[in-house]
């Protein structure tokens, strides 16, 4: 009999839901996470046999939505460290969409017209492998820092930006108390219309969506967007639709944007089952991304004319709402480009 605030999830013991203590219990060994799924005798083949540079991270919730005993499950593949990371590849650099020239003041971006992006914090619950900010240097890059002044100054004083984008990192790693710092020193900038927040968490660490968090987002003075990030229908367990459910009665607009990753969601049927679950809890497809191309990643990429095809034949088969826009960044282009 389980009592009181938790769940249980299929072969791991029952879990308080606070999200606080579920990111400290976190698995960050490789090989902890290996055995959690039976596969520890293929240690030897699928991990690397260096440091990698980036490290594991991945709560233990969504371990629990992997298929035990396959090697190639598709929500293990995103954060498994592998030997292909450590290769050079042509084309694949540490700042594949132009970051650092793109700053404005620190840890804020300006790469659109309209738009500041707040590198809200470094801090993930999950440190996914294709990541294209897995180099970004987040210790000298924080908006955080100095109580966000430095962050809030250059969004005052520029009043061509009307929305400021929280990410990161993920910004709901962050305290509610300091989100709530921020937001309520960018509430007296007249020239602010929309707040817009990207975020893995509720996906990753569900129970991040708490009571404090709603309340904090139903008192903001500007409508707010919440682009999730999954990639594959299996991510969405019951728990990721509990908090879309929150999420949704605190008044937010809720998208996704996904990247298409080579082993994990390059087929229709991956993509047709992506959107139709997010749809089902709530959530609007947004943006199909091509995998940027930051050095360490280059085993995920899937070429142009295969993700062009894919997008075409998803549109045959769902209604034009559920079919996601695929996009490239280009760093220093005004936009993303549609392919």
């Amino acid at each position: 009999m389980i009592t009181g605030n938790t769940r249980r999830v299929q072969g791991f013991a029952p879990i308080v839901a606070d999200w606080r203590r579920l990111w400290r219990e976190a698995v960050t060994d490789p090989r902890e996470l290996l055995d959690l799924l039976d596969l520890g005798h293929l240690a030897g083949a699928l991990l690397p046999g260096t440091d990698t540079g980036f490290a594991l991270r991945v709560p233990r919730g969504f371990i629990a939505r992997m298929r035990r005993g396959d090697p190639a499950d598709p929500l293990l593949l995103q954060v498994l460290p592998q030997v292909a990371e450590l290769l050079d590849v042509a084309g694949f650099s540490h700042d594949a969409v132009g970051d650092l020239d793109a700053r404005q003041a620190t840890g804020v971006l300006h790469k659109y017209p309209g738009r500041a992006l707040l590198i809200a914090t470094g801090s993930c619950a999950v440190n996914c492998r294709y990541c294209f900010r897995r180099h970004f240097p987040y210790a000298e890059e924080t908006a955080a820092a100095g109580h966000w002044r430095g962050a809030i100054e250059s969004i005052r004083s520029d009043t061509s930006i009307n929305e400021v984008i929280l990410s990161g990192g993920d910004p709901l790693s962050l305290s509610t108390p300091k989100l709530a710092e921020l937001t309520d020193a960018l509430t007296p900038i007249a020239h602010l219309q929309r707040l817009r927040i990207h975020t893995r968490l509720p996906v990753v660490l569900p129970e991040r969506v708490d009571t404090e968090l709603a309340t904090w987002l139903r008192r903001l003075p500007w409508p707010v967007a919440v682009v999730l990030h999954a990639n594959h229908a299996n991510e969405i367990d019951d728990a990721v639709a509990d908090a879309c459910t929150r999420l949704r009665a605190s008044g937010v607009n809720l998208l996704n944007q996904s990247v298409l990753l080579r082993g994990i969601n390059d087929s229709v049927e991956a993509l047709a089952s992506l959107s139709e679950r997010l749809f089902a809890v709530g959530v609007v497809p947004y943006y199909l991304h091509q995998l940027d191309r930051v050095a360490g990643a280059a085993h995920f990429l899937v070429d142009d004319n295969t993700a062009r095809a894919l997008v075409d034949t998803l549109r045959g088969q769902l209604s034009g709402y559920l079919v996601p826009r695929l996009v490239r960044e280009i760093a220093g282009a005004a936009a993303k480009s549609p392919l």
